[in-house]
């Protein structure tokens, strides 16, 4: 299905392997914890990892350039599931976030539609840095045309609701937007409008917290209160879970010997149990793996210098990586609130899987050499 002349990138095959390996023995330990009816979750990774490979082959034979000839399309479909999610989603821990297939699995929207936001808004970048005269007036524009792209499937996503989600999307703008060549003063007027609202959400937050209630509802105060107030009790979940990292010494318990339960063992809190079953030496060599994998995708960028359409498109996939490591990891040790998100590559989930392992085509076909 490869390509002629093209040379895979095998360091970077390699990463993903090793992944694999790491995935489906921590999955397979935090059954441990794990109801009977969920099944084998190892096999199911196992599947969903095989059909993400097959899936990663298919988009090197497609190629970027077709790929991104049909960005708003893509863009245009994942918008239109998030929005048959309110009459057709199943509801899973008060969120309708998913589409339950029998005989498949869950399926989430929201995941594919960070792939959407990083080919539209790469395009749309590369387009707004052709030209040679950018005013004040054309980098309004963009930016305007950027929100716009973001904050349709944001409100969607955020009414689910999906937090977690909603914060990749602006990761994802935001790492493509340092990029372009606008002027600083954009970074500058967000960044106090973002300290406004930050700092008149925490005061209504913090002193008038009925009036807030009465403003915005329960639901979306409970989510304040989880960001904001997620220091003030720590819940047996992350107590249960600093515990079995704290307690694992260097070579940790030994594997399937954890010695507390606490729930999504298998998606939110996998590296609690990785942690646990490998100590601090385990923890560390695994957080060098991801260090050394997002230092390369960094170098991939910077080779790619003088196509600043692959760099769009590497360093969102990059930004959400390290997102999504920082906060997965950071929550599960008590540095960050609990907010749901999974750790890429590792955790259980075939929609986030396939979301990423699609993004490593794309990747691939830009660091794999053509021979000849």
């Amino acid at each position: 299905m490869i390509k002629k002349n093209f040379k895979l990138d095998k360091l970077l095959i390699t990463f993903i392997l090793i992944f694999l390996v790491i995935s489906i023995i921590t999955i397979n330990s935090a059954m441990l914890f794990l109801p009977d009816y969920l099944g084998n979750l190892a096999i199911k990774q196992l599947i969903w990892y095989g059909i993400g490979l097959i899936i990663m082959l298919i988009i090197i034979k497609i190629g970027n350039d077709k790929i991104l000839n049909y960005a708003w399309y893509i863009y245009g479909i994942c918008l239109l599931l998030l929005i048959l999610l309110f009459p057709f989603g199943t509801v899973v821990n008060h969120s309708r976030c998913w589409f339950i297939i029998p005989g498949i699995g869950s399926i989430q929207p929201s995941e594919f539609m960070k792939i959407a936001l990083i080919l539209v808004l790469a395009k749309e970048t590369t387009k707004f840095n052709s030209y040679k005269n950018r005013s004040l007036k054309a980098e309004f524009f963009y930016l305007i045309k950027v929100i716009i792209i973001v904050l349709v499937p944001s409100i969607l996503t955020f009414l689910e609701p999906d937090t977690g989600a909603v914060l990749m999307y602006f990761i994802v703008a935001l790492s493509i937007v340092l990029l372009s060549n606008i002027k600083k003063r954009w970074f500058i007027i967000a960044l106090g409008l973002l300290l406004i609202i930050s700092t008149g959400i925490f005061y209504f937050y913090t002193y008038k917290t009925n009036l807030l209630i009465n403003l915005l509802g329960t639901d979306m105060f409970y989510r304040f209160d989880r960001l904001l107030g997620w220091k003030t009790g720590v819940g047996f979940q992350l107590e249960n879970a600093l515990t079995s990292i704290g307690t694992s010494g260097l070579w940790g318990h030994g594997y399937n010997r954890i010695p507390l339960y606490f729930p999504e063992a298998g998606t939110d809190f996998i590296f609690a149990i990785f942690a646990s079953n490998f100590g601090y030496v385990g923890s560390l060599i695994f957080i060098l793996l991801l260090i050394l994998f997002n230092s390369y995708l960094f170098y991939i960028t910077i080779i790619n210098y003088d196509k600043p359409i692959n760099q769009y498109l590497i360093i969102s996939i990059l930004g959400l990586l390290i997102f999504q490591q920082l906060q997965n990891i950071g929550m599960t040790i008590g540095l960050v609130p609990i907010t749901g998100i999974t750790l890429p590559f590792i955790s259980y989930g075939g929609s986030s899987l396939l979301s990423y392992l699609i993004l490593m085509g794309i990747v691939l076909n830009i660091s794999s050499k053509k021979g000849g």
